[in-house]
């Protein structure tokens, strides 16, 4: 298992996980079994990942079997744009819990800073960012806060144990906290060595957020989403950088990227599908970079954000900076 850390409300959070994102459907619950058997034990979903039904029959026949306890496992989902008002959070929670096959959640994100007009779960699963005409997003007026409110209401019922906030600016996590009960246990952000958020990273910490990096591998995760950005941008995996430090350590390129987070303490949420680079990921803490490696690494910004919903829908909203 990888080292783990300890959130704002006691939770204990494992510093590597397994994503799920773009996990297909017939393997999810393969996956996730071979995973908990190798020792991971921090599932990274969500509602418009479309997965929650597989991923639970993975985790049921990992308990069912003996392998883990549920209080040992880290299973985390996410609020969809489409469900922001309070009355509607209800709904999607309830469909995650029915689909994973849990009394509870451990970590619930609000997944983008965006509300969306409601489309009922019944009628479009996974419910995709709602575009409903060729002007770009149906809005729905709803104040991050009140969202947040609801989701306070879920942590008293049981329901989840933490809440998190995802794709948020420091200025949208300093006005939430301003008006937060239960304050969110973690911030997770795109962040690799091409979007480095050094100074949101800084702020987070400063207020004991656990930051969580997705796409630490940059543009691969986009490439098969047929984004211009990214196939245009060259592969970290083939970076000088990367690629010189990986041979001073005879580690995987990957493996580099990973490390660059954990050693400053960010949780990573890497996806494989091959069982070695999977035990490669989660084994990524037994060796340390220099600290001249590590600013050699983040000298590498270039401020690109692959997951901007400006470049899939261009209807007037502010990128997340």
């Amino acid at each position: 298992m990888s080292s783990v850390a300890t959130l704002n409300n006691g939770l204990k959070y494992p510093l590597v996980g397994l994503g799920l994102w773009k996990i297909p459907n017939e393997v999810a619950a393969e996956q996730v079994y071979q995973a908990i058997k190798q020792g991971y034990r921090a599932f990274d979903g969500a509602t418009d990942y479309g997965n929650e039904v597989e991923v639970g029959q993975g985790i049921k026949k990992a308990l069912d079997e003996g392998l883990v306890k549920r209080e040992e496992l880290v299973i985390i989902s996410k609020l969809w744009n489409t469900f922001h008002h309070p009355k509607n959070v209800p709904i999607n929670l309830n469909k995650n819990l029915k689909d994973l096959q849990l009394d509870y959640i451990d970590l619930y994100y609000i997944h983008f800073p965006i509300a969306t007009k409601f489309i009922p779960i019944e009628s479009k699963y996974p419910p995709a960012f709602g575009f409903e005409n060729e002007e770009g997003f149906e809005f729905e007026d709803v104040p991050l806060l009140d969202t947040y409110r609801a989701l306070e209401e879920q942590v008293k019922l049981g329901k989840i144990k933490s809440i998190g906030v995802s794709n948020f600016s420091g200025a949208l996590l300093q006005d939430l906290l301003r008006g937060a009960k239960i304050k969110p246990v973690a911030l997770q952000i795109e962040h690799h060595p091409y979007l480095v958020q050094d100074r949101l990273i800084q702020y987070a910490q400063s207020q004991k957020i656990q930051v969580v990096a997705y796409s630490s591998f940059g543009p691969l995760s986009f490439i098969e989403l047929d984004s211009e950005l990214a196939k245009t941008t060259p592969p970290l995996f083939e970076n000088e950088v990367i690629k010189k430090i990986a041979s001073n350590h005879n580690k995987t390129p990957s493996q580099i990227l990973l490390r660059w987070a954990t050693q400053r303490g960010i949780a990573v949420i890497p996806k494989s599908s091959n069982k070695e680079r999977l035990l490669q990921n989660l084994t990524v803490e037994n060796f340390d970079l220099t600290k001249d490696e590590l600013k050699e690494i983040l000298s590498l910004d270039k401020g690109l954000r692959f997951n901007d919903p400006w470049t899939w829908k261009n209807a007037g909203i502010p990128t997340f900076v």
